[in-house]
């Protein structure tokens, strides 16, 4: 049986990459000085483009789906709590425009890409990889976001691209605290100053992390309060009280925190597609691509590039 179990295959790879995490990181660190012909910045589309590159090169994923954010106000979460997110400045146009050509650029190079405006990334990855999974898929959620690790299955890994590190469910504890099933639960405790989620009063994440150990989720906690005062945690007593005296905000902050699993989908099982070559071409004038970045992106889309 062991020797069955080493010899199995590995289930082929989704990849799925949290776009705006790298589109909000080239917006920061890409100089100012790349603009269209009409003045306005680019430095993000450019620095996107550098990593789809690169991650292209480092993978050569056969099934990929890049996830946008669309539902920056429109989110299902905001009728459960209108000041979900609420904290967040809106983005400037300069950055919006990079988005929108971002996004093209994706579906130039023949991408699937994945946008809601009910159902944030995160949802739209979580519903991909839930789906997938049923057809023998397993993923690499490409992204540093702690909140996605609670997707990480058995053969599912999380790459943070940035810094190179790949985990998969069974490191989730040793960089979060608590096991990949129990960040939902975990946030809800903490809360989540990202989001403008509140969490329990005086519930640090050390606490989370205690209660949940010795409870195993929230659901378990909150059903067994009254063993909270014997628990070896400083102030326990006083903790029992806030959790009684929020149980139904915990349990709202749990709503938000979850990731959706059920997000419409319409693209089939993610293979690349074929580029939009004029479609191509007219991004790398409009962006003013450099000829070597104009080179590499059409060589990744299985284009001929013909130089001037």
């Amino acid at each position: 049986m062991n020797a069955e179990i080493a010899t199995r295959p590995t289930p082929p790879a989704l990849y799925l990459v949290d776009a705006s995490m790298y589109v909000f990181r080239a917006w920061h660190s890409m100089p100012a000085e790349f603009t269209d012909a009409d003045g306005w910045p680019t430095n993000a589309v450019h620095g996107f483009a550098r990593f789809l590159l690169e991650l292209l090169d480092r993978a050569r994923p056969q099934h990929i789906a890049i996830a946008f954010d669309e539902a920056l106000d429109s989110c299902f979460r905001n009728a459960l709590y209108p000041a979900y997110k609420a904290n967040r400045d809106a983005a400037p146009d300069e950055l919006k425009r990079q988005f929108a050509h971002c996004k093209a650029l994706c579906i130039a190079l023949g991408f699937v890409v994945l946008a809601h405006h009910d159902y944030e990334a995160d949802d739209l990855i979580g519903s991909a990889l839930a789906r997938q999974r049923a057809h023998g898929f397993r993923g690499v959620i490409v992204s540093a976001d702690k909140d996605l690790s609670q997707l990480l299955g058995e053969h599912d890994e999380q790459w943070d691209y940035a810094r190179d590190q790949r985990w998969g469910a069974s490191g989730v504890k040793a960089r979060h605290g608590v096991h990949a099933h129990q960040i939902a639960d975990y946030l809800a405790l903490t809360g989540d100053s990202v989001d403008n989620i509140p969490g329990v009063p005086g519930v640090g994440p050390k606490t989370a992390a205690v209660l949940l150990a010795h409870f195993g989720s929230l659901d378990a906690l909150l059903a067994r309060i009254d063993e909270v005062p014997f628990l070896r945690v400083r102030g326990a007593a006083g903790i029992a009280t806030k959790l009684r005296e929020h149980r139904e905000q915990a349990l709202l902050w749990r709503r938000l925190t979850t990731i959706a699993l059920d997000a419409p989908l319409e693209a089939g099982h993610f293979e690349r597609g074929n580029a939009d070559a004029a479609m191509l071409s007219l991004l790398c004038e409009a962006m003013r691509f450099g000829p070597m970045t104009r080179r590499r992106l059409h060589a990744a889309a299985g284009l001929e590039f013909a130089t001037a």
